[in-house]
C-alpha cells in the first residue's frame, strides 16, 4: 500500500486530473472498493487482484482514490469500516505470499523482524521484538494473543506465518486508519456523487446492523447473569477488573443504550473518574478513536476470567452474552403503552 501510493504520487497527478473520461475506470473500481467494504465486509477481504496488466494499475491507482472518497464522506462509520475491510484483504493476501516477501513488508513498516531457520523451532518462521507484538497485539482478546503464550528468547517473540499475518492486519489498519485522519478542502464537481451514494449507502448500513444486532428495547431482567452479577458489584461500589468494566459496557452499549445512559450510571461509583470514564465509554462505543464499536468479550473469555459465575438455561450454547439476553428477552412480553393496557382493562 506504501508502495502503491509513492507510486501514484511519483505521478504528480493533480486532484482535477480525476474529471476527465480517463479516469472513470479508477473512480468506478475505488468506489466499488467502499461500496463492497460496507456491504459485506468478510465477503470483501476474500476477493482476489485481478491478472490483467490494465486490471493491475486500476487496482494500484484506485487505492489512494478511494481513500480521498472515504475521507471526502465525512464519516467516521465509513472510515473504520473502510479501513478494516482493506486490512482484512491484506490480512488474507498475505497468508499465501513467500516468507521473504512477508519478512519485506513487515519491514517495511519498521518491525526488524527475523526469519527464524532453525528447525528445532518449528512451527515458528518470523521473530519479532516484543515491543512491536504488544503495539499490534494489544487490541486482540483472544487468550492466544498474550505475550504469555508466546514463546520469548531475549525480547524476540516467535511467531507463525498465520499470526504474522493477522498482526500485519493489524498494523495496515492503523496506517489506512492514519491516511484517513485529514480533511479534504475541495472536491471536484463530478466526484460528489459517488460521495454522497458512499453516505447514502452507510446510512443503509448502520440503520441494517441496528436492527439486525438488538431489540429496541432495554431489559434488564433479561441481563445474562455474568453481566448482572457485574452491573450490581458496580452499583454496590465494589472492586470490578477491568475486563468486567469492559464487558459491562460493551453490553449495555450494544443492547441500545446511549454512551450518555451509560456514563450516567458509572457516575454513582465511588471511584468515578468523569475524563476517564467518558473516554472509555466513546471509545468502547466507537464515537472516538478508530470509530469502532466493540462488542462484549465472548463467554468462553468471561469464563477464564471468573466473570461468568453461573448460567442460566438460555446460556446453553451461547457463545456471547447478547446471545443469551436475547433468548431471555423473547420470553419477557413487551410492556404496553399506559393508554393501550388501560384501553384493555376497560374492555373487560
Amino acid at each position: 500500500m506504501k508502495d502503491a501510493a509513492d507510486h501514484v504520487r511519483q505521478m504528480g497527478l493533480d486532484i482535477s486530473d480525476l474529471e476527465s473520461d480517463f479516469f472513470v475506470p479508477f473512480l468506478d473500481r475505488a468506489e466499488k472498493r467502499i461500496h463492497d467494504a460496507l456491504l459485506d465486509m468478510s465477503a470483501y477481504s476474500k476477493t482476489q487482484p485481478r491478472d490483467e496488466p490494465k486490471d493491475h494499475e486500476i487496482e494500484i491507482f484506485s487505492f489512494p482514490i478511494a481513500i480521498m472518497l472515504v475521507v471526502a464522506t465525512e464519516e467516521s462509520f465509513i472510515k473504520s469500516r473502510y479501513a478494516l475491510a482493506e486490512a482484512k484483504r491484506a490480512s488474507a493476501l498475505l497468508e499465501n505470499e513467500e516468507k521473504e516477501k512477508l519478512l519485506e513488508i513487515t519491514n517495511n513498516f519498521g518491525w526488524n523482524a527475523k526469519l527464524v531457520d532453525d528447525l528445532s523451532f518449528q512451527p515458528y518462521s518470523f521473530t519479532v521484538n516484543f515491543p512491536i507484538f504488544l503495539r499490534n497485539a494489544t487490541g486482540f482478546h483472544d487468550k492466544n494473543w498474550k505475550l504469555v503464550n508466546h514463546l520469548l528468547v531475549d525480547g524476540a517473540v516467535y511467531l507463525t506465518t498465520r499470526e504474522v499475518s493477522r498482526l500485519l492486519e493489524e498494523e495496515v489498519r492503523k496506517y489506512i486508519e492514519n491516511r484517513l485522519d485529514t480533511t479534504i478542502r475541495s472536491l471536484p464537481p463530478a466526484l460528489f456523487d459517488r460521495v454522497n451514494k458512499l453516505r447514502e449507502l452507510a446510512a443503509e448500513k448502520q440503520e441494517q446492523i441496528r436492527l439486525e444486532q438488538m431489540p429496541e428495547r432495554v431489559v434488564m431482567e433479561a441481563f445474562p447473569p455474568c453481566i448482572k452479577d457485574v452491573y450490581n458489584r458496580v452499583s454496590a461500589g465494589r472492586p470490578v477488573s477491568h475486563l468486567g468494566r469492559f464487558g459491562l459496557t460493551s453490553f449495555m452499549i450494544s443492547i441500545g443504550m446511549s454512551s450518555e445512559d451509560v456514563f450516567s450510571f458509572f457516575r454513582s461509583v465511588s471511584d468515578f473518574n468523569e475524563r476517564m470514564t467518558r473516554y472509555q465509554v466513546e471509545h468502547i462505543a466507537g464515537t472516538r478513536g478508530s470509530g469502532t464499536k466493540y462488542t462484549p468479550p465472548n463467554c468462553a473469555t468471561l469464563h477464564t476470567h471468573g466473570i461468568c459465575v453461573s448460567r442460566d438455561p438460555e446460556c446453553q450454547g451461547a457463545v456471547n452474552p447478547l446471545i443469551c439476553y436475547k433468548r431471555k428477552l423473547k420470553n419477557i412480553p413487551e410492556e404496553q403503552p399506559v393508554e393501550e393496557a388501560e384501553s384493555t382493562t376497560d374492555n373487560k
